[in-house]
């Protein structure tokens, strides 16, 4: 179900007080369902000291391509912060072969576009079958991602704003056109300046063809102009407090419409990496551990829930 009536459905549950079937303790859970006539798949972390009689903040984690759900709950450490902040944890798998897995975020042309699935509308579907067993708050419903699946969360701001009340994207650049959203969705960005995977400003040779995507430039300036972010930024450094090849910079835009506000955080020398978390493979360049990306975007999220 997309659209107003989701989350009247939803605020209708949480109203009624009525018992969800077969609440799930805490811990990790999956549930399968089908879209479109796909066979889909999610987990999803229940926190610890999770009270079913309280409506809970949700965070959708979205892996990047040729990853799943299962290699970003140890990626990201994403679980830790739901058990410590009290949110579940949501990580969606993508379509592919095996565990090689992507999101259709947008930038796709020719043969890369070919039976693309509606990954909008899965993610929409993921939230009204959650709700079946777990008692969420519709209000403050978020999504962050790598990559790809930080691609992805720009996507579901652009197209899912009345579900998704902010986004927290990480190494992942805005690949749709453009963005047009009834409402403003408020922004945190993580990327580092030396990501040769997803360049900072944008894409480079080695990218594949068929496929595209903005800069990291770009991209902030779509979202200042949708949020109505006018000026220049708020900038400041983060105390550079372990010796990791990197040091990072905060800026802030806004507040605009609706207090709505874009950050970025520029990770000077970070690599295609999770800030907060050790790089899983050298290749990719380096992590910085000066800041937490779970703990940034877990403040950014609790200021900002759905209008």
């Amino acid at each position: 179900m997309r659209g107003p009536g989701a989350v009247a459905v939803l605020i209708g549950i949480l109203s009624c007080g009525g018992a969800l079937a077969n609440t799930p303790e805490p811990g990790d859970h999956s549930r399968k369902l089908q879209v479109d006539s796909i066979p889909r798949s999610y987990t999803f972390h229940i926190p610890k000291g999770y009270d079913p009689a309280k409506p809970a903040p949700v965070v959708l984690v979205l892996h990047g391509a040729a990853t799943n759900a299962a290699i970003t709950i140890g990626w990201t450490g994403m679980n830790e912060k739901s058990d410590q902040a009290g949110f579940v944890a949501v990580y969606p798998n993508g379509t592919g072969s095996g565990p090689f897995l992507t999101w259709n975020s947008g930038g796709r042309s020719g043969r890369m576009a070919e039976g693309a699935a509606d990954d909008v509308r899965f993610i929409d579907h993921v939230l009204d079958d959650l709700a079946k067993v777990v008692r969420i708050d519709p209000k403050r419903v978020y999504a962050t991602g790598l990559s790809n699946g930080g691609m992805m969360c720009y996507r579901l701001a652009a197209e899912l704003s009345h579900r998704i009340a902010a986004i927290a994207p990480v190494a992942g650049t805005m690949a749709i056109a453009d963005a047009m959203p009834p409402r403003p969705v408020p922004v945190i960005h993580f990327h580092g300046t030396d990501d040769k995977i997803v360049p900072f400003d944008g894409p480079a040779n080695n990218i594949p063809r068929g496929l595209s995507f903005k800069s990291v430039d770009d991209s902030i300036a779509a979202w200042c102009k949708v949020n109505g972010c006018a000026g220049d930024p708020m900038a400041f450094d983060y105390p550079d407090t372990h010796d990791d090849g990197t040091t990072v910079r905060r800026k802030s835009y806004g507040p605009g419409k609706d207090g709505a506000e874009v950050v970025l955080i520029e990770v000077r020398g970070g690599g295609h990496t999770w800030p907060g978390q050790p790089t899983p493979l050298s290749l990719i360049g380096k992590s910085t551990m000066d800041v937490s990306a779970n703990d940034l975007m877990w403040d950014f999220f609790a200021k900002h829930p759905m209008p």
